[in-house]
């Protein structure tokens, strides 16, 4: 990692966030790109998060990343637009907020700010306050909820970390029924599932009230194509109708792009190339006519797909319902002329 001033670069490529050695303070993560020009050099909100910085230096731990040179990590944080503001805790995991979009200095020097300003205060006792044994109990019943359960950061249309979604994209691909429960919306179930399973992390899954492991678990047991045999339930056929509606739309006009965003306002640099691309195929008067979908308005649809066509990532260019590619692919297809005759340029 390059540390220029008090600012850290995190490299290219890089897949995980690990704080400099010796870190044990929160952290502000600048997601930004090259192409983005409200974050480039000597922009206002540049010289923002530069004072900031300075001003809390010792105090934050304050980073810079490129988000199309790190899609690992920019997939983990699930960043959707840039420039993004991630502001974690001191565990370097949990995000206490997201800045998206350009925001004003002040609504990003406030959040900046909350990192070492908001420490939380003691809840009061209630009379509602579980004892160790009611809590003992509500987990216990909680953890035989359904099924399958697992315990997660966010909900499955909008997972709060990376472990959490790759929990969710292995149970949805297995057609799996199941339950789930938010551990950031409760504190109390957050930290004593902890000692009830003896498991320190999330996401945790349960079967049968039993745990089976973290992510890393399920990966091992679904490394033989068959998870819920492995898991010891059965299957349904929950993707079914998903599986009807994207064959569908697949096929919805000729030529269709799944992008981030819409062609006259792109939210990544990737899906923005493809659409230079494909408005740049012209003869005479004419330009190629093709549909897009905006994955960022449906989540369904952008987890579903990846798995559809068994393409991870996005944007995702499909002509008469088969999957051409991503950028990579169409680039090079436009480059050798093939593009243009696949599309009768």
């Amino acid at each position: 990692m390059v540390s220029a001033d008090s600012i850290s670069t995190i490299p290219d490529g890089t897949s995980s966030f690990v704080p400099l050695a010796g870190s044990d303070i929160p952290s502000a993560i600048c997601f930004r790109t090259a192409w983005e020009p409200s974050i480039q050099p000597g922009t206002i909100l540049d010289e923002a998060f530069s004072a900031l910085s300075s001003a809390y230096q010792g105090k934050i731990g304050f980073y810079v990343v490129d988000a199309e040179e790190c899609p690992d990590l920019s997939d983990f944080f699930c960043i959707e637009i840039v420039p993004t503001f991630v502001l974690l805790r001191a565990d370097g995991t949990t995000v206490q907020e997201k800045v998206e979009g350009i925001p004003e200095v002040d609504v990003l020097t406030r959040a900046v700010t909350s990192l070492v300003t908001s420490v939380p205060a003691p809840a009061a006792p209630t009379a509602s306050d579980h004892k160790p044994d009611d809590l003992e109990t509500r987990l216990t019943d909680l953890v035989g909820s359904s099924t399958v359960m697992l315990f997660m950061k966010g909900s499955p249309k909008a997972p709060r970390c990376g472990f959490s979604r790759q929990a969710i994209e292995m149970l949805d691909k297995a057609s799996l029924a199941y339950g789930t429960f938010d551990i950031l919306s409760n504190e109390e179930v957050r930290q004593g599932l902890k000692k009830f399973s003896d498991w320190p992390t999330y996401p945790q899954l349960y079967v049968n009230g039993e745990l089976m492991g973290g992510v890393d678990i399920i990966k091992e047991m679904n490394e033989g194509g068959n998870l819920a045999q492995e898991l010891g339930v059965e299957a349904v056929p929950a993707q079914e109708s998903l599986q009807e509606r994207l064959s569908k739309l697949v096929r919805r006009s000729r030529v269709i792009l799944f992008m981030k965003g819409v062609p006259s306002a792109p939210k990544c640099g990737f899906s923005r190339q493809v659409v230079e691309i494909l408005e740049g195929l012209v003869e005479g008067n004419r330009r190629v006519p093709y549909d897009t979908f905006n994955i960022l308005e449906d989540e369904e649809v952008r987890q579903g797909l990846k798995t559809f066509s068994d393409w991870p990532t996005y944007p995702q260019l499909y002509v008469d319902g088969e999957l051409l590619g991503g950028i990579d692919i169409i680039r090079e297809m436009k480059e050798s002329g093939d593009l243009d005759y696949l599309l009768d340029f």
